[in-house]
């Protein structure tokens, strides 16, 4: 058995005495080990940080074009044994593992894009006789540290959405992954330490909660990006203090499906939004709303794909879904289907769970208060209702505490644009599923789904301040 993994402090790797087993979901087999940060090493991850943040806040935007770019290459030398951790530690499948890193390596080159177009201007300021002869420039200037905390489903391309940005905007960063993850976050922070940014701007500290939530209380902190589930989200924004902080978290995504849609393309993207990655998406296609006169031919197609799909392995290449993260959250997913059913649902595929492989499943005969409805499943269970009038298929979309992302297929305009005026989420994808994102889209929600965008370019901006000098040319 090899030596636990040492966690990186101010770009210096330390062990410790505490470990963290990082297992398999699939077959509880050992991953590896990982020394956890302490107190100690938390204190030093954020007074490095600051120290740090002295050279990269004066750091020339080819400096750090170049970093990125440095990283996103050396992400691509390593993405096969990147990809095969995040199988191992995490249980997603092999396929959009691979998919994962290349995704990650998108998200540093438009990172790196991005830091050479963070513009200011120049304000005109004599709009009155008392400002003749001034005019206001304006730039954006970095933090300070920002604070990643990170969640298991994206282990590594969600990390590189805050550190990606974070370094093209010259901060520092302390990158805290998922316990259930902290492997393919200690390999991210070798990268970037390896691709030339200054070491004692860079930590990867797996630690307890309490560590972690110390340092979001921090006051040297200057910027908290929190992805994970809404009800810790909440908590960390409550004790965060007065630094900014932005929150990606969870959502239970609807899609509409009208008479008029392309049904067998609607179909193939439900089963793919709604079971890809187990469920265990924040855009998992969730609640499905068919209309009335297309209601049993789709849902005879969205069957028939979902009967194809293969659980188990995820190391299988011929497995279409894995095991959930845990058998704790797949037993917390079988209870709410078997509440709905006792409610009256009706299960036409799945249901069932061995472990942690719970099988994709469909319900139907829901209500909009069960909680395979109205709390976000983090699953692979879908909901189908049908519907009669858009207007109020758009309103059940909405009866949600969350408002993340939705779909719609149509091929009216009139309807698009309807949906875009009325719809209470994040982004409308019209013609797809909720579960599409690329890395360069601001993506973020509002409600219980959170605050703040994220993709590179508005990342930066949530990660800069503007700053404004006033010019007097006297005389």
């Amino acid at each position: 058995m090899t030596d636990p993994r040492p966690f990186l402090v101010g770009g210096e790797w330390r062990t410790s005495e505490k470990i963290l087993d990082v297992r398999s979901p699939y077959d509880d087999s050992l991953v590896g080990t990982v020394c956890l940060a302490g107190a100690t090493d938390a204190e030093d991850a954020v007074r490095f940080a600051r120290h740090g943040f002295e050279r990269t806040r004066r750091l020339p935007a080819h400096e750090r074009i170049r970093v990125l770019r440095r990283l996103a290459g050396l992400i691509d030398i390593r993405k096969d044994e990147i990809a095969e951790t995040i199988t191992r530690e995490a249980g997603k499948i092999a396929a959009l593992a691979r998919a994962e890193v290349e995704r990650a390596v998108e998200t540093i080159i438009l990172s790196a894009e991005e830091a050479g177009r963070i513009y200011g201007e120049v304000i005109p300021l004599d709009l009155t006789p008392a400002a003749t002869g001034r005019t206001g420039y304006l730039r954006r200037v970095p933090l300070g540290t920002v604070l990643a905390i990170t969640p298991f489903n994206f282990p590594f391309n969600l990390a590189c959405h805050k550190i990606g940005p974070a370094v093209a905007a010259g901060n520092a960063v302390i990158l805290r992954p998922s316990s259930k993850t902290s492997l393919s976050g200690l390999i991210l922070g070798e990268l970037l330490v390896e691709a030339g940014y200054p070491e004692e701007a860079v930590s990867v500290v797996p630690c307890t909660t309490d560590i972690a939530e110390w340092m979001v209380q921090d006051g040297r902190i200057a910027y908290l990006s929190f992805t994970g589930s809404p009800a810790v989200g909440w908590h960390l924004r409550e004790i965060s203090g007065r630094k900014r902080v932005g929150l990606e978290l969870g959502g239970n995504a609807a899609v509409i499906v009208d008479a008029d849609a392309d049904l067998p393309y609607a179909a193939e993207r439900i089963v793919q939004g709604g079971f890809s990655g187990a469920g265990q998406v924040c855009i998992s296609v969730q609640r499905v709303l068919l209309h009335r006169s297309v209601y049993a031919q789709c849902l005879e197609m969205i069957l028939e794909r979902t009967g194809a799909l293969r659980t188990g392995d995820p190391r299988d290449q011929t497995v279409d879904v894995g095991p959930m993260i845990s058998e704790e959250a797949a037993a917390a997913a079988e209870k709410k289907v078997r509440e709905a059913v006792s409610g009256g649902a009706t299960v036409l595929a799945g249901g069932t769970r061995a472990g942690t492989l719970f099988a994709p499943t469909i319900l139907t005969d829901t209500l909009p208060t069960m909680r395979v409805n109205a709390t976000e499943m983090f699953a692979p269970v879908i909901t189908i209702t049908p519907f009669d009038d858009f207007a109020a298929a758009l309103a059940l979309a909405n009866d949600s505490p969350f408002g993340l992302q939705t779909g719609i297929f149509t091929n009216r305009l009139e309807r698009a644009f309807h949906a875009f005026d009325e719809c209470e989420a994040g982004t409308l994808v019209v013609n797809d599923v909720p579960t599409f994102r690329t890395d360069a889209m601001p993506y973020g929600g509002v409600k219980a789904s959170g605050s703040g965008r994220e993709g590179p370019r508005y990342a930066i901006e949530e990660m800069t301040e503007p700053r404004l000098m006033v010019m007097n040319r006297r005389g």
